[in-house]
């Protein structure tokens, strides 16, 4: 059996991922990079690890990724809206981008880096500026949950998905309608 993690990865790229670790952008904030223990866990739950062990986070790194994780967020808003993103930004993004990323490998290890921490973050710049500059901009969508703010790819058939995901805020959406139809309709 295995335990639920604590970060959704239901945006369909490590990018969009990576900015669900901050939540709930729209009410109180809900931060799940609270300590290196924390980024480490997200490194290896994303599958951007290059060992079984958690990779080793120094605070100068969980401030790094967390001023990368909001520049990657305002970026990809301001992509989404056609706005042109604040130079800060985009200089933040591309920096990271720059650095040596994660190097696939075939076999037991699917990644090398001499720096692990770094080179993971590297890969999810690299992602968003993927994403930003291609195709698949357009079919990225916020969760219409007015509590919940993830960001994600629609990659459904019809492009409509509405929702991070059914099982979180879709599911809450329809009991919420089911009810509210209730009410009107005389149902306790």
């Amino acid at each position: 059996m295995t335990t639920p993690s604590a970060f959704p990865f239901i945006g369909g790229r490590p990018c969009l991922n990576f900015m669900a670790t901050l939540g709930k952008r729209h009410a109180t904030p809900v931060e799940r990079l609270p300590d290196p223990a924390a980024l480490a866990a997200w490194i290896t739950e994303a599958d951007l690890s290059t060992d079984p062990e958690p990779v080793r986070i120094t605070a100068r790194e969980l401030t790094d990724a967390r001023t990368l994780r909001e520049a990657l967020y305002r970026v990809v808003r301001d992509a989404m809206a056609g706005r042109k993103p604040a130079q800060a930004d985009v200089d933040r993004v591309n920096e990271a981008a720059a650095r040596p990323d994660l190097a696939p490998q075939l076999g037991e290890r699917r990644w090398k880096s001499a720096r692990p921490a770094r080179a993971a973050l590297a890969t999810v710049a690299r992602d968003g500026v993927l994403l930003v500059s291609g195709p698949l901009l357009e079919r990225v969508k916020e969760c219409e949950n007015p509590e919940c703010s993830l960001l994600f790819l629609d990659d459904s058939q019809a492009r409509r998905r509405r929702w991070c995901s059914m099982e979180r805020c879709g599911n809450l959406a329809k009991i919420a309608g089911y009810r509210s139809r209730g009410r009107a309709a005389g149902r306790p």
